[in-house]
Order: C-alpha cells, then structure tokens, then sequence
C-alpha cells in the first residue's frame, strides 16, 4: 500500500514537473509575428510571401493564420494579429474607418495594387447574349444559367464571408436581376470549379468575379458591361450599423476603381518599426498577383513553396524592400 502511494505521489511529481517545463517553454514558442491569411488565392499568395520575405530578411518567427477579414481586423486592434496583406477598397472601407481612421490602430499602407470588381460571363454564355448587366434582368436570357431545372437560373455572388458578397446582393437588388436569379453563396473554390466546369462543357455561367485574378488567364471571360460608377448612387448602408443593411442600401452602378493594400497594428511601428518600413515598400503588380494566384490554383503549386519561389526569383527586390 505503502509503495503505491509513493508510486502515485511520485508520478504527480513528474507531471507537476512537466506542466512546469511546458509553462516555460510556452512563451518561447510563440510567433515574434502573426499574419492574417485570407480565404482567397491572392491573399492566400502574398500572405506566404510576405510571411516568408520577413523571416528571412529580419530572422524573425512569423507565423500564418486563417482567419476571416472581420476576426483579421478585431487581431489587429487587439494586438493578436500583426499584418493583414490583402485588404481591399473600397470594400473594407467601413472596417478601415473604424479601426484605422476612429481607433488609430490599424495602419492601412500607400501603395495599394490596382484592381477591379464587376460581373462576368463565360463565352457560352456572352455568346448568348448575356454580356450587358441589364440582360440579366430579362427571364428569358437568364433561363439559360439555370442548372437545377427550377426554371430560375443561378448565379455565384462570392463566400459568405466577403463583405463583396453581400454588396454584390444589393446591386442584384438595385439593378433587379435578383427577382429571376437565384444568388449562390459558396467559397471561391467551389465558385471558380463551377467556372471551369461551365467552359469545358459548354455551358453558359455568370459570375461575381474580380481582377488581377488567375481565371482571365485561363479562359476567355467576359466582363459585362456596367452603368458607371457614380458616387451619388452608391448608397452603401454600414453592415456594423444596421443588420438589415443589405435590403436598406442601393448600388445600380459600377464599383468604383478598387485597389488592395497591406494592413498592419500600428503598434508595429513601435514593436518592429524595421518590419513596418518594410511592409511599406511592398508593390505588387497586378500581373505577378495574378501569376501568384495561377501557380496556386491551377499548377497546384503549394503556398509555401510559391513564396520560396518568388523570393528567389525577386531576391534584390526584396532586400530593397528590407533596407532602412
């Protein structure tokens, strides 16, 4: 009995040790940096890239997180995240204002990588007619998109986490096409499968699509053609204000010019001012995102090796980047 009860006291002991040398060694494992890594290919890309660039150009441990935009943000006012690499205008312009402009502590960097959002077709289906955003608004067009035979034909608006998405169900709204189409939320390996499906068996789709993006380089895709974007007619309620925002706002127009920027805590520039000059100087082309978003989706290139790839093909580039 005796034995026993020294066998359990000594087995407590060692396991007190153990929690005691895990406690320790717990803050030593963690990250000297965390990057947000978004649900899409570009984002996907550049967080990899700029993970990769910062540890090899400042030593540092940095560490790659899937999170969506809105838990990004809430990490970067926190403290719990350090850099955002894809944070696109004006989508995110509601966060932007809240964080960067009211609370002072996110930093939105100058450069941002030119870009565009809109409606497209595949060729099947611009060949049908469908290449002007008031032909989705005519039933009988339209017909041809329906692929579950319930008379009503489909369209992909974007993941139901992109502030897009939803923006893209009020412009369905406002131009009106949403009465004859159903909007189909899915993430974007799902929306760009059924792209690739639509071309190889020629069938009509259109779609929610974006640019610099890797599918204009695979098929011919249509962009339709829109009313311009006028400021005056983009009344975008904020989604934080109103839970109804989507049936409360009105966008019968183009997006207006889009860019992407780097998003970092501010408080980097304080922690590791070397890394926020840095994240400054970053300036993707639309060409390399769209190269980017091509190795990863179509040659199936994996995240972390398109980042050792590009690094080593843009060596001085990034050490430009990285100088004081």
């Amino acid at each position: 009995m005796e034995e026993e009860q020294m066998r359990i006291g000594m087995s407590a002991a060692a396991l007190t040790a153990l929690a005691s040398i895990f406690a320790l060694a717990g803050p030593g494992l963690a990250a000297d940096l965390v990057i947000a890594e978004p649900n899409w290919p570009s984002g996907r890309a550049t967080a990899h890239i700029v993970s990769a660039a910062i540890e090899r150009e400042f030593g540092l441990d940095v560490e790659t997180r899937e999170l969506g935009t809105l838990t990004a943000f809430a990490g970067l006012d926190s403290g719990e995240v350090d850099i955002h690499p894809e944070v696109w205008r004006p989508n995110l312009d509601d966060l932007i204002k809240r964080y960067a402009a009211d609370r002072g502590s996110v930093t939105v960097s100058l450069f941002g990588v030119p870009a565009w959002q809109g409606l497209c077709a595949t060729p099947d289906a611009a060949a049908a007619g469908l290449r002007d955003v008031k032909d989705l608004s005519d039933p009988e067009k339209t017909a041809i998109l329906d692929t579950d035979g319930d008379g009503q034909g489909e369209m992909w608006v974007g993941a139901a986490t992109w502030s897009s998405t939803g923006i893209e169900k009020v412009r369905a709204n406002s131009y009106g096409y949403a009465k004859n189409l159903t909007l189909v939320e899915a993430e974007e390996d799902v929306g760009m499968a059924a792209v690739d499906a639509a071309v190889a068996t020629a069938r009509p789709m259109v779609f929610a699509c974006y640019a610099p993006h890797h599918v204009f380089k695979l098929h011919d895709i249509v962009r339709l053609s829109e009313p311009d974007y006028d400021r005056t007619k983009w009344n975008i309620v904020s989604p934080a204000e109103d839970p109804l925002w989507i049936s409360k706002s009105s966008a019968p127009v183009a997006w207006n010019i889009a860019h992407f920027h780097i998003a970092y805590a501010t408080a980097l520039a304080t922690k590791r001012p070397e890394v926020a000059a840095f994240l400054e100087k970053i300036d993707f082309t639309p060409a390399e995102i769209t190269a980017m978003t091509y190795a990863l989706q179509v040659d199936r290139v994996e995240p972390e090796a398109l980042a050792a790839q590009w690094i080593g093909a843009h060596e001085q580039r990034v050490k430009g980047w990285a100088k004081p």
